[in-house]
């Protein structure tokens, strides 16, 4: 029997305390063992956050959009909500911004310090709640018991959303120039350890 493990590390800080830890963030399953979509070229140590950047005039609707159903999945398995971190949205926003100027919005990793759930799509307007409802429906996918993803499913990024450790998240999109949408969540502390139980 196969349990949440990676195949991609990352170094990150463990939240609510600071010391440096080896995990996974999330992405697809190959042979029932979550595995990493890719690793980001970028480390943290690139990152500047972001001095002003001008929201759209949407910003607080889209914060709610992205808070509300995953704090909703989290309560769901008895969870406490997620409080929304600046911090985490503007490294969010770097990040999604490093994707629609040099990646065309392609799926990518950060590689930072923090988990990391990341949504791409193309042909409409995609919403944060669209992406949170692809992460969310992950949690068909998952197995408690053995605490696997189904065969050649992904559950990464709901087993993400539901770290009972994760207490802060931050979160961004941008539309590329090509139109597709490019959206990324981080988590403080991050979640996806291997042999660990998200709840």
């Amino acid at each position: 029997m196969q349990t949440l493990s990676s195949g991609k590390e990352h170094i990150v800080s463990m939240a609510c305390f600071n010391f440096p830890l080896v995990i996974t963030v999330v992405g697809m399953t190959l042979f029932g063992t979550l595995w990493n979509v890719a690793v980001a070229d970028a480390r943290y140590s690139d990152f500047t956050p972001p001095t002003a950047y001008a929201p759209d005039i949407n910003y607080e609707p889209r914060v709610q959009q992205f808070l509300l159903p995953q704090n909703e999945a989290r309560a769901t398995v008895g969870l406490p909500s997620f409080v929304w971190d600046t911090e985490l949205q503007n490294y969010a926003q770097w990040w999604a911004n490093q994707r629609a100027r040099y990646g065309n919005c392609l799926l990518k990793h950060s590689g930072g310090p923090y988990g990391e759930n990341i949504f791409w799509g193309y042909g409409k307007s995609w919403t944060p709640a669209d992406a949170v409802a692809a992460w969310v429906d992950e949690k068909y996918s998952y197995n408690y018991q053995s605490n696997t993803c189904a065969f050649n499913q992904d559950c990464g990024h709901y087993t993400q959303i539901v770290w009972r450790d994760s207490c802060r998240v931050g979160c961004a999109r941008v539309t590329c120039a090509n139109g597709a949408v490019f959206m990324t969540c981080n988590y403080d502390p991050p979640g996806n350890y291997i042999g660990e139980r998200p709840y």
